[in-house]
């Protein structure tokens, strides 16, 4: 196979890539080959700023397409050809569970931050988590990754989600009507971006809970400025929740 010629990183003068480097189409055949591994694409973008801007531009995105094909469709059929927050940040969000620490976002108990293999991302489900007014938006929600046993707090479960077009939604015009505040110190784990939360601003509707077979006065989630979303709930035994879920239905 003849390689492509290889290009001088002129990005940065302190670039590590003194012999320079291949072009982005035998990286993309590259990566390709490999199923767009994940963990392979954040260890190429510490290389140089070069290969972090076209991990950003494409890689993440291919990823993302081929790990939520029809999710990723219904985000960009607005006619986008981004998302909000970069698809670095979206990336992220479909593999990785936030946990919580003390004194961060959730301010209960320290539960590390970890990689999942997959997690299912249902657009229904994201109805659940909306006030009746703002159900005409679209919100994808994760199942709850389960982490059981932590102690007094019982069975803890975390959930992430993304809105499309949030900046168009119903959801971030009630925030703003009801003057909804940033948190002071957090950040979204995703994207970096400030923070809303849904509990202060009196948003979330008995639904969430049912959703996630959780305690009604145990789950609480937070909005960042570019629609992405993280929470925390404290989950029934599962007797109770498979009572609380045919209730619902």
């Amino acid at each position: 196979m003849i390689l492509t010629k290889q290009y001088r990183c002129i990005h940065s003068s302190s670039c590590q890539c003194t012999k320079g480097h291949l072009s982005e189409d035998v990286i993309f055949l590259v990566f390709h080959h490999l199923n767009w591994n994940p963990k392979l694409i954040a260890t190429l973008s510490c290389v140089c700023k070069w290969f972090d801007d076209l991990a950003k531009r494409v890689l993440w995105k291919e990823f993302c397409r081929t790990r939520a094909p029809k999710m990723m469709l219904d985000l960009q059929s607005s006619g986008s050809h981004s998302v909000d927050g970069s698809w670095r940040a979206l990336g992220k969000l479909l593999i990785y569970c936030s946990g919580c620490s003390k004194g961060g976002l959730f301010d209960s108990i320290h539960i590390p931050s970890h990689f999942v293999y997959r997690t299912r991302f249902s657009r229904t489900s994201g109805k659940s988590f909306l006030l009746p007014q703002c159900r005409t938006d679209v919100l994808y929600v994760s199942d709850p990754c389960e982490h059981l046993d932590q102690g007094e707090e019982g069975d803890v479960g975390f959930f992430r989600g993304v809105f499309k077009s949030f900046a168009m939604s119903k959801v971030r015009k009630m925030l703003i009507k009801r003057n909804a505040q940033f948190h002071p110190s957090e950040v979204c784990p995703y994207c970096k971006a400030k923070l809303w939360s849904m509990l202060q601003a009196k948003m979330i509707p008995q639904s969430a809970s049912c959703r996630l077979g959780a305690y009604e006065d145990c789950i609480e989630y937070y909005v960042c400025l570019n629609g992405h979303m993280l929470g925390i709930c404290t989950l029934l035994p599962l007797s109770d929740s498979e009572e609380v879920a045919s209730e619902s239905e």
